[in-house]
């Protein structure tokens, strides 16, 4: 097979190219040139997100505490009822206290029982202690202060540490403790800057999560499996394939996709934003995954470059014989494993993305 591979590679080479070969070229240039590729994603997903950035903004967390989520009402919830939690309030369900209060999705708390709220942290930590106790709570509704009374009820929740982090148990479930609800989830309030400063975290962000992504590739492969053949569900942020951006870029664009905190339709804006982002997404994970050191992937081939180098660094330190080039085509075997993994992992992903796709 490399044999073959030789004479194919070499076939349409010329006498007069014969040193025009890729592989007699400097270390610098083979870098170049297998950098292309990446280097025109990084190009095209900088200016996606520059012109998001410039034109729609990106969210930076702000001080304080904002509603996200109102839960309706109160059901006491175990195995034997789990599933009938989920369902739609009746008249027979006593409403949670924020619902009953009045609160809503997009009030900003102010404060409550007298205490600025200046963090997310600090919700569970002025309300936890009062089961039972009318509190004062002032929350920024629109640009207008509205006071509203609620009285935490006495619930069962998750344990937390001086750092606001989930103690567990030592078999590894989660610790429970009663304190008081209200029935709410917070998240910092989120203000828009269209600064170009930005662009940089948003482009360095997205290679961040791809990256990891890609590292966890092997654990997020086997979750694909236990969702497209078991009672699992798919990941959000879990790999997909063409198959399943086409799906989610036609959800989008169809209206399916509603706000997570109104609940309304996502407008003609925020439509554009998200396939926008997804298209800058794309191509980052292909600067990603091109650039993993394996053949037949561009970054297989800037690792033989750098190995040839440092092969012949070494040889004229220690004054001996040049080594030669770096004989790629014996990696064949490692790029046909590639291929075949490749190949195997885009077939799952298919399958999952047709019998158990995403929904956002």
């Amino acid at each position: 097979m490399i044999e073959d591979a030789r004479t194919q590679s070499m076939s349409e080479v010329g006498p007069q190219d014969g040193d025009r070969v890729f592989y007699k070229l400097s270390t610098p240039k083979k870098i170049v040139v297998m950098l292309g590729g990446p280097a025109m994603n990084l190009v095209l997903a900088t200016l996606i997100f520059t012109g998001l950035v410039l034109f729609n903004g990106v969210g930076v967390a702000q001080p304080g505490a904002q509603v996200t989520t109102v839960v309706q009402c109160v059901r006491p919830v175990d195995a034997a009822n789990r599933a009938s939690a989920q369902q739609p309030c009746t008249a027979a369900d006593a409403p949670s206290p924020a619902a009953a209060a009045g609160l809503k999705p997009g009030d900003r708390f102010v404060s409550i029982a007298g205490q600025p709220v200046t963090d997310v942290s600090d919700i569970a930590a002025m309300i936890r202690p009062h089961a039972g106790d009318p509190l004062g709570v002032v929350v920024d509704r629109g640009g207008r202060q509205v006071t509203l009374r609620i009285t935490p009820i006495a619930n069962s929740v998750p344990q937390l540490d001086a750092a606001g982090a989930i103690v567990r148990n030592a078999d590894g479930s989660i610790a429970m403790t009663t304190a008081g609800y209200i029935g709410t989830a917070s998240a910092p309030p989120i203000a828009m800057d269209r600064s170009l400063s930005q662009v940089p975290t948003v482009v360095w962000t997205s290679i961040e999560r791809t990256g990891a992504i890609i590292l966890q590739r092997p654990v997020r492969m086997v979750e694909v499996w236990n969702a497209a053949f078991g009672p699992a569900e798919r990941d959000l942020d879990g790999p997909i394939s063409v198959v399943g951006v086409g799906r989610v870029a036609g959800e989008v664009t169809s209206g399916q996709v509603t706000d997570p905190v109104s609940g309304s339709a996502l407008s003609t804006n925020d439509k554009v934003v998200m396939l926008w982002t997804m298209l800058g997404g794309l191509n980052i994970a292909l600067l990603v995954f091109n650039l993993i050191p394996l053949l037949p992937l561009d970054g297989g081939h800037i690792a033989g470059a750098i190995w040839e180098a440092i092969k012949r660094g070494f040889a004229r330190i220690s004054r001996r014989p040049d080594p030669g080039y770096v004989d790629v085509a014996k990696g064949l075997p490692i790029a046909y494993a590639m291929s075949i993994l490749l190949i195997t992992m885009s077939a799952l992903l298919i399958y999952a993305d047709i019998v158990k796709p995403v929904k956002l």
